[in-house]
């Protein structure tokens, strides 16, 4: 038999034609992969931006900061003196105090400034010691009430300025830095006190470097 035959008005229901098979899709990339790929390159694009701009060009530097104004001007008015003897420099406790720690060298200076229409006197004294750890031990010291302090020029005579003020009764401050210690007085000659101006001359002063 070669196969089953239909016969018409036999009753039997003819076969269906076979439709061939479609071909399978190709396999898709999962979606969260995609997502992905496409937020990394997002950031890189995002942060290639900010990069430029921060650089501001590719050969564009950034200018340098200019150092902060200074208010009062300072004159040099006498020294500066050298000294490796601070123990015959100074007075009170503080001569006790080097006599046995020795410094390695002291400078002292006298600087006239205007606050306005008042005139200042200003003596900067920078102390040079072995260690940082004496430095902050002599301005620990010095800072004190009724300690005494390294000399200043009127107060030794070396210094003749007619109508100079009693520095040690005005504005006292100190600074150190490393194994140096900077001590600044400062009054005005006309004897007045509780100038706010006198305690900022006295701080501006602490920059001031007698002797390089």
């Amino acid at each position: 038999m070669v196969g089953a035959q239909f016969l018409p008005g036999s009753g039997d229901t003819a076969p269906l034609p076979r439709v061939p098979a479609e071909p399978a899709p190709p396999p898709r990339r999962p979606r969260g992969a995609v997502v992905k790929i496409a937020g990394l390159v997002g950031v890189a694009v995002v942060a290639g931006l900010v990069w430029w701009l921060v650089r501001g060009g590719p050969d564009e530097a950034s200018p340098p900061a200019s150092p902060p104004a200074k208010e009062f001007q300072f004159a040099l008015t006498d020294g500066p003196i050298a000294a490796t003897d601070c123990a015959a420099n100074s007075y009170g406790q503080i001569k006790q105090w080097f006599a046995q720690h020795p410094c390695q060298r002291l400078v002292r200076a006298l600087y006239t400034t205007n606050a306005g229409t008042a005139r200042a006197l200003v003596s900067v004294a920078v102390v040079t010691l072995p260690a940082p750890e004496d430095a902050r031990q002599l301005k620990k010291l010095a800072d004190a009430d009724d300690t005494g302090n390294v000399t200043d020029l009127v107060r030794d005579g070396t210094a003749q300025i007619p109508g100079a003020p009693k520095l040690a009764d005005g504005y006292y401050t100190s600074r150190v830095q490393g194994s140096t210690l900077t001590i600044v007085l400062s009054a005005y000659f006309d004897g007045r006190a509780g100038d706010p101006a006198l305690r900022r001359i006295g701080n501006e002063a602490l920059d001031l470097t007698p002797g390089g």
